[in-house]
């Protein structure tokens, strides 16, 4: 959530700036503002709404001019959506300014101290606190005043801070919140998201929490939580900018929903080797854990319910499912024998970091699944698997979602062979199976053309309900959310047995059923439940295999996926009901890749 960019060099900032807030307008925001300093003057305009009316508002103000400054999309937290709480935030005397990613938890207690000391505040955020505490500390050494304001806060931050006396120098500061440096050539960056500036420079360097930067055209210099200058390696970005460019789609979800056999392609084939699966990451000895404990958020958590249900199924292993922000709060049931698998698109969202700290205080090991390399969770984790998906950038989660699960069943397959529980011929067959998932989801999209019309046929629908049974049941739980979040209609997911202790009361003339059938085992038992929802007069959407002709007498529409073995077949059976979610909210007319309320990296709790 919100956005963070600067820019330091020879060139007019504001045009990179507003460039940078464009590319990150994906994150989730509701007002948009940028800082610029000429000379010893800090410039300052700010907008609630879309960065369209900030662009509007910069270029009628011509004194908007100098090389250095900073930029800010807003998720509000603290104060409604205004011009006045939006970011950036400036000091009483003008010397200061600043952006802030995050949640200052103490900010009342401070505010209360500096308004004594005879601040003046003009916000409702928690963000002006900290700009007023560094002009507080500030007595002609910013760094020193950056170390005693930020040892005062509490919470998480990312800041981009300018200061009147320091022209052309721009200073970032990072803890428990994304902020990542871009080094060029005669200018340099710092921002939230690599996407910002990904178009300018592919060579990055990592901040640390705790650590904090100062940028000048020529010179990054990196500091510890001591003030100690510290060296750090660059790293190169090695996708384009056109993967963070919609490439003639209309939305960077369809992009993302079209991009999946790709993805799933770079995340499946260099795994693969003498037709086995190979996690080079991991040094690790499973035999050691008598429990597995999968935790996350949003549709991370449901890759994770998928993923808890291949684990068992080829590892005999007892495996938990819980949301990463109820973990802690449970005094849950970890200890040195247990392996906890954390998920997370971002490698940032504040609960799942969180539930590691919790984790790791009871001795377990945690293994992350993430996308971003380099990110929060990746670096605290024991172990690390990257997904390789590329930058996603629509809110919604597509090809985030189904790499997550792909991961998962592959870990099944490898643990079950070191475990014993399969042999050496079963763990080559299972492995060719996810040899096929990339093709295999490119066939489901081209055997899914007509779902567009099935869109147009249902999307004045206001309520929907999803079911399925064992796996078919964890993916109804990511279509519904597709579903909800991007169209917002109301749409829930239920286990399909039990619709008759309550659920089945809701039925009723004209309700769209949406039953996932792609479990084969128990096709008759979702038939069964299909018939006792048309009874009661509602419309069934089904989604069942491509050979599946008995669907066809009992479901009013089919979506269709080809046949692939039945424990991989969540990985592909989500895509149609991803295109169904896309097209309705079109249809709706809905802000898909920016859906109301929502953001991208939720990295406060």
């Amino acid at each position: 959530m919100c956005g963070i960019v600067g820019f330091t060099g020879t060139t007019d900032a504001k045009g990179i700036l507003l460039d940078g807030l464009k590319r990150l307008e994906y994150r989730g925001y509701d007002s948009a503002g940028i800082a610029v300093q000429n000379n010893n003057v800090i410039k300052m305009v700010k907008a609630s709404g879309k960065v369209d009316n900030l662009v509007e508002l910069v270029e009628k103000n011509k004194d908007i001019i100098g090389n250095s400054g900073i930029g800010h999309t807003r998720w509000a937290t603290h104060g409604v959506p205004s011009d006045v709480n939006a970011h950036p935030h400036m000091s009483t005397d003008g010397k200061f300014a600043i952006v802030h990613n995050g949640i200052i938890e103490n900010h009342a207690e401070i505010k209360a101290e500096l308004i004594a000391k005879g601040a003046k505040f003009l916000s409702d955020t928690d963000t002006e606190v900290i700009v007023q505490l560094i002009d507080y500390y500030y007595k002609g050494n910013l760094k020193e005043a950056l170390m005693k304001a930020t040892a005062r806060l509490n919470g998480s931050y990312a800041l981009g801070v300018l200061c009147a006396d320091s022209p052309n120098t721009i200073y970032a500061v990072k803890y428990s919140n994304p902020l990542i440096i871009g080094v060029g050539a005669g200018e340099n960056y710092f921002a939230s998201d690599i996407t910002a500036f990904i178009n300018h420079t592919k060579n990055v360097i990592d901040l640390d929490d705790g650590e904090f930067a100062s940028l000048t055209p020529d010179k990054v210099t990196i500091y510890d939580h001591s003030g100690k200058e510290i060296k750090k390696e660059e790293r190169k970005i090695t996708w384009d900018v056109a993967a963070a460019e919609k490439s003639g789609y209309e939305h960077f979800m369809l992009k993302e929903i079209m991009e999946q056999p790709a993805a799933l392609k770079a995340t499946i084939e260099p795994r693969i080797r003498d037709n086995k699966i190979h996690f080079d990451e991991l040094d690790i000895d499973i035999k050691k854990y008598d429990r597995i404990l999968i935790t996350a958020c949003g549709s991370a958590y449901y890759a994770g319910c998928v993923g808890r249900d291949i684990i068992e199924k080829l590892c005999k292993l007892h495996v938990h499912t819980e949301v990463a922000s109820e973990l802690r709060y449970r005094d849950p049931i970890i200890d040195e024998k247990t392996l906890v698998i954390v998920i997370s698109q971002s490698g940032e969202t504040a609960d799942t970091i969180a539930a590691i700290k919790e984790a790791k205080s009871k001795n377990a090991t945690v293994l992350a699944i993430v996308n971003v390399v380099g990110s929060a969770i990746a670096k605290l984790a024991d172990y690390a698997i990257y997904t390789w998906a590329g930058p996603e950038i629509a809110v919604a989660t597509t090809k985030g979602y189904t790499t997550q699960v792909a991961i998962l069943a592959m870990f099944a397959v490898w643990a079950a062979f070191e475990l014993g529980k399969i042999n050496e011929k079963e763990f080559e067959k299972y492995t060719e199976e996810i040899k096929k998932i990339p093709e295999r989801a490119q066939r489901t999209l081209d055997l899914n053309a007509r779902v567009k019309k099935l869109a147009d046929k249902y999307y004045q629908k206001r309520s929907m309900f999803f079911i399925g049974r064992y796996l078919d049941y964890a993916v109804c739980l990511e279509g519904s959310l597709k579903l909800k979040e991007i169209s917002y209609i109301h749409s829930e997911a239920y286990a399909a047995g039990e619709l008759k202790h309550g659920t089945i009361a809701l039925i009723e003339q004209g309700r769209l059923v949406v039953a996932v059938c792609c479990y084969e085992p128990l096709l008759d038992k979702i038939i069964s439940n299909i018939q006792q929802v048309k009874a009661r007069g509602a419309e069934v959407m089904a989604l069942a295999m491509e050979d599946n002709k008995k669907i066809f007498t009992e479901a009013d529409d089919v979506l269709l996926v080809p046949k692939i073995y039945e424990l991989f077949m969540p990985v592909i059976e989500i895509i149609p009901l991803q295109l169904f979610a896309y097209y309705v909210a079109k249809n709706n007319k809905c802000d898909i890749d920016k859906p109301k309320n929502l953001a991208k990296s939720v990295t406060v709790e």
